[in-house]
């Protein structure tokens, strides 16, 4: 990771009267929170994700810096760069989780590169650059320009990327304030195409993808743009969400995964993201890492401390219609969360014999957690979900109208901890082997 690091700062309280000297609210009872901010926030979500991180930034000994280096001490390993004067901070004023006021202070920027810095960049196994425009990036341009960053995250300060990049992340905003003139002003989808386009020949590089908020990223080769959008639109605080997208892409691109893939990977986590509060609720620094939020096991952990009701919801899924999603988007409204448990591809053709399944599990699960009303998906390999549920203990099971209670082994079980086995209807005529039925004919 090679950026500019700042310090972020959140202070907090209620507002609900106006000051009586200007027409603004005052805010009382004030808490005040630190995390990292800039290149660090990057460098702070990525380790958190479980990944092993390095970052390359310019820090010094003024408060804020001893300050962050205190909160990514735990999870990144830091090769300081020097500074000249202050940590720039950022502070944020909310009343609630509104943002009333921002106060910035600091001016330090990168003042030269270190042997230390270029030896780590040359023995890194993947580079991200998270530009701010306070000179890391350029202070280290000759080494990155003889190792290209899988993602470069610009900044309309910073200079530009180093051709041969593999993807940059420039938001909207940037991206039109970046690109190369067209005589326009519009802020639409054809003009985001534009931009992102020009962006990836002016550049060099291999891909751009604009983000665009709760509308998703455009994806551009220098072509025809890749559209991926958020499955879902939240409206809290993005506070850090490019942040969020830019180390889940490069994450993803380090595993090995085509750019597109990464792309699609980066929307969902940043909508996530923002969905669940944003950088503002961010776990503190000494707090543990917390599991992956697809997680069926943390997820129902945390809804039953919550007391809420964890429903689950079992099949296999092969062909998903309209009759399954009926079903989960009705299982989804009985309770806080829906883990759906999917049979193996063993399983499958223990049950339904040889030719199927006709989609593998990968292809599945993936289908499935595209749902809106889904959590989470778990696998099980037996004939039943007996010992899954036993693992899992949902307050409630939910089955297609296609079994009668006899036919619900798992229903006994479900007693044990207080839980209910329901059925809910089916779609009439909807059915996985009566698609594939009718498909057959139709090649007859």
């Amino acid at each position: 990771m090679v950026g500019d690091a700042l310090l972020d700062r959140d202070v907090t309280g209620r507002a609900e009267r106006l000051a009586p000297d200007a027409p603004v609210p005052v805010v009382d009872d004030c808490g005040e929170t630190t995390r990292p901010g800039g290149a660090a926030l990057t460098a702070y979500l990525a380790a958190r994700d479980g990944r092993d991180v390095t970052l390359i930034a310019a820090v010094g000994d003024d408060p804020a810096s001893r300050e962050l280096k205190r909160l990514l001490e735990p999870w990144v390993t830091l090769i300081p760069l020097p500074l000249t004067g202050p940590l720039p901070e950022k502070t944020r004023v909310l009343a609630g989780d509104r943002p009333v006021a921002r106060l910035d202070r600091g001016d330090g920027r990168a003042r030269a590169a270190t042997d230390a810095a270029r030896e780590a960049l040359r023995a890194a196994p993947a580079v991200l650059v998270s530009d701010y425009g306070r000179g890391t990036a350029d202070r280290l341009r000759d080494a990155l320009a003889a190792r290209p960053p899988l993602v470069w995250d610009p900044h309309p300060r910073g200079g530009p990327p180093v051709p041969g990049t593999r993807l940059v992340t420039p938001a909207e905003k940037e991206a039109h304030a970046l690109a190369p003139a067209d005589g326009t002003a519009r802020r639409n989808l054809h003009a985001a195409a534009h931009s992102a386009a020009a962006l990836v020949r002016h550049w060099r590089v291999a891909a751009v993808a604009v983000t665009l908020g709760a509308r998703g990223a455009l994806l551009s080769y220098g072509e025809h743009p890749l559209l991926v959008p958020a499955a879902t639109a939240h409206h809290g605080d993005s506070c850090g969400a490019g942040d969020r997208f830019a180390a889940t892409a490069a994450g993803l691109l380090a595993d090995g995964v085509l750019v597109g893939e990464a792309v699609e990977g980066a929307v969902a986590a940043a909508t996530g993201f923002v969905g669940a509060g944003g950088a503002g609720a961010l776990p503190r620094a000494d707090a543990p890492a917390s599991p992956p939020d697809d997680d069926p096991f943390a997820l129902a952990a945390r809804i039953r401390s919550a007391h809420g009701t964890v429903v689950a919801a079992g099949g296999c899924f092969d062909l998903l219609h309209a009759g399954h999603v009926g079903l989960l988007q009705a299982a989804r409204g009985l309770g806080d969360c829906l883990v759906v448990c999917v049979n193996s591809d063993a399983s499958v053709r223990r049950r339904k014999g040889t030719g199927r399944p006709v989609n593998p599990l990968a292809d599945r699960v993936r289908v499935l957690r595209a749902l809106a009303c889904v959590d989470a998906v778990a696998v099980f390999d037996e004939d039943t979900p007996e010992r899954l549920l036993g693992d899992l203990r949902p307050d409630v099971w939910v089955k297609g109208g296609d079994y009668a209670a006899a036919d619900l082994p798992e229903a006994s079980l479900l007693e044990e901890w207080g839980g209910q086995a329901v059925l809910l209807p089916y779609l009439a005529g909807r059915s996985s082997t009566r698609i594939l039925s009718r498909a057959t004919e139709g090649l007859r």
